[in-house]
């Protein structure tokens, strides 16, 4: 190498030889990142052919008779529970960055905690609680005297507006989370110039703080009502009827798979306006930091009335989220011992590890190959096709499932016949006869996080090394073994797990594609739940909370060793 390269490649500008260069023997992986692009968007354009051209065409009768129902109670748990979810918390954000208050500190972290209760064990809590032989109603009946229900009022708990509250108090960490990295980013003297304007507590929230924050509360509350429009568990526990839960009905209820894919593309364009809605949201505004390093916001004391009452608000989130579900749950769980030594809990459990697992190594091998095929070539459409594949994680299960279920029976159909054809044995269904269309399904939904961890870690390595190891001979599979592997797996090892229990979670597509008589954690507690057996799901739906405890507290973890930085 040249004093010339040696220099250059110090100051990481270095460019191999020709033969030598990223892009050299990029065909390989250009070719197979656009595979895996395909492979991800495949199951969506699946839907769209479905619907445009369905075998029987319902959709005049599915627009005059249930699809209005089906779109109303969407809007109204959409636009209730994104609302609900994003006050919750910006206010908690708020609170924990601008004030001190009695265990401020301790409800910091405890406000992620709700992000490891699914939204559907969450519903059967709070059912468990509040319904007419629940705890709540017993006691008042005994302390007033009453006997029946006739004798008192109290509101229906399977409604929409208990809906809302499950799936705020499950989702609002994604808004607490962005905005108070947005609030913790602020600048003290923009809040000193509005004190001196005379501007009270509310007026820096109202005035400085929220527009400042809006962003990231817009962005945070997106996601809270694209999740709400794939939830499937809560709506159906709670008999509320919505664009998934018609996409079961229409589908399992009627066969009609055409006109599942098109009540599919609604869903799909309420996401697509969703997400057009957000950008739209923000596209005029534009906020910048002094060029000088911010002075960080001084956290103002709060003693006495105005002290407990904050820790209040930023307690009660954490109490209907976490709490509750996991007192309810635990006590079921441990009252009856006997359900944990159950068949059916242990075979569900092994199947959550097989497809969970598989699913996660898949997806991050497929997410590390497609950005490293991308960084590799200097082609325009791999770069393009790149953020398309985040599309599977703003589709809901149940649309995946209607778009890998179809195609994919269609070729185990055939495959089947020519085996049969060929050999004289019929080999049945080998993928949708199989947990591989679960795995498939969790692939294509949770690729977009393996790839947002993967590109984010190849983006932190500096470009000097892997040009180092090329110019001494590796292949671009040895700089990506010996070079990028060791430098980024705390990173990946995050993407796994993130994938893992996003996995165990998953309940949409898990019910509509796994095979007979085959259940996961998550399908075990809704289906015993769905019986009325909370006693039996309680096993199941405390492993899955466990699992998910292991994730919130390594992104604590994280957190505190990124604020240490």
């Amino acid at each position: 190498m040249t004093e010339q390269n040696s220099q250059a490649l110090r100051l990481g500008i270095w460019r191999a030889p020709a033969g030598r260069g990223p892009g050299a023997g990029g065909g390989v992986w250009s070719a197979g990142a656009l595979a895996i692009a395909a492979f991800v968007v495949l199951p969506v354009l699946s839907v769209l052919v479905l619907a445009f051209a369905p075998t029987e065409n319902i959709w005049p009768h599915l627009l005059s008779t249930t699809l209005p129902r089906y779109a109303g109670n969407t809007a109204v748990l959409t636009l209730g529970t994104g609302a609900l979810a994003a006050a919750m918390g910006a206010g908690a954000a708020w609170l924990v960055t601008m004030y001190r208050f009695p265990f401020a500190g301790i409800l910091e972290w405890l406000l992620l905690l709700p992000l490891a209760i699914p939204a559907y064990i969450g519903a059967y809590a709070l059912v468990d609680f509040l319904d007419y032989s629940g705890p709540v109603q017993v006691a008042l009946r005994e302390a007033m005297g009453w006997t029946t229900a006739r004798d008192y009022w109290f509101p229906q708990v399977r409604s929409r507006w208990a809906a809302v509250i499950v799936l705020s108090a499950a989702l609002y960490p994604y808004v607490y989370m962005l905005a108070r990295a947005a609030f913790r980013e602020q600048s003290a003297g923009s809040y000193e110039v509005a004190r001196a304007l005379g501007a009270g507590p509310f007026g820096l929230f109202w005035r400085v703080g929220l527009p400042l924050a809006r962003p990231a509360i817009a962005a945070g509350a997106a996601i809270v009502m694209m999740e709400t429009v794939n939830d499937f568990g809560v709506v159906d526990f709670f008999a509320v009827q919505t664009l998934t839960t018609g996409i079961f009905t229409v589908w399992l209820e009627t066969g009609n798979a055409g006109g599942a894919a098109q009540i599919a593309c609604v869903i799909l364009a309420v996401i697509l306006a969703l997400v057009a809605l957000e950008k739209v949201s923000r596209r005029n505004s534009r906020y910048y930091h002094s060029a000088r390093q911010p002075r960080p916001v001084v956290r103002i004391g709060l003693s006495g009335f105005a002290g407990w009452l904050a820790a209040g608000l930023c307690a009660l989130p954490v109490a209907v989220g976490f709490v509750l579900p996991v007192a309810v749950i635990a006590g079921h769980a441990f009252d009856r011992p006997g359900s944990w030594i159950s068949s059916g809990l242990g075979r569900a459990f092994l199947n959550t590890l097989t497809v969970g697992g598989a699913a996660a190594v898949l997806t991050v091998l497929g997410a590390l190959f497609m950005v490293y095929g991308v960084r590799l070539t200097g082609r325009r459409l791999p770069r393009l096709l790149l953020p398309v594949t985040t599309i599977g994680y703003a589709a809901p299960g149940a649309v995946l499932a209607v778009g890998i279920l179809i195609p994919v029976a269609a070729f185990d159909h055939r495959v089947a016949d020519f085996v049969l054809w060929l050999t004289g044995r019929d080999p049945g269904l080998i993928v949708t006869g199989s947990a591989a269309a679960i795995v498939l399904a969790y692939f294509v939904r949770f690729f977009a996080i393996a790839q947002g961890a993967t590109d984010a870690a190849f983006g932190r390595v500096p470009p000097s090394l892997p040009m180092a190891a090329r110019s001494l001979g590796r292949s671009a599979g040895g700089a990506l073994r010996e070079v990028y592997l060791p430098l980024m797996k705390g990173s990946v090892g995050t993407a796994l797990l993130l994938v893992f229990v996003d996995c165990v979670k998953e309940l949409p597509a898990t019910l509509l594609l796994r095979p007979f008589n085959y259940d996961t954690l998550a399908t075990r507690a809704h289906e015993k739940a769905s019986l009325e057996n909370i006693a039996e799901a309680a096993p199941p739906a405390l492993l899955v909370i466990t699992v998910g405890l292991v994730a919130v507290i390594f992104l604590a973890r994280a957190n505190l060793r990124q604020r240490a930085r």
